[in-house]
């Protein structure tokens, strides 16, 4: 994985950290959950080409 993947997944992964502690401290927000899947689906394309997939 080349560097820009690697921020992409460790954007990824704090995201999904921020969402759930969001959801426990306040309350769930679909557009939240809606936001972070389309965040992961961005970050499993860009793994995919990178890879040559």
């Amino acid at each position: 994985m080349n560097g820009s993947t690697k921020t992409m997944g460790g954007l990824t992964v704090g995201t999904l950290v921020l969402a759930t502690a969001y959801s426990v401290a306040l309350e769930s927000n679909g557009w939240v959950w809606f936001g972070w899947v389309v965040l992961a689906m961005a970050t499993v394309s860009m793994v995919a080409t990178s890879h040559g997939v």
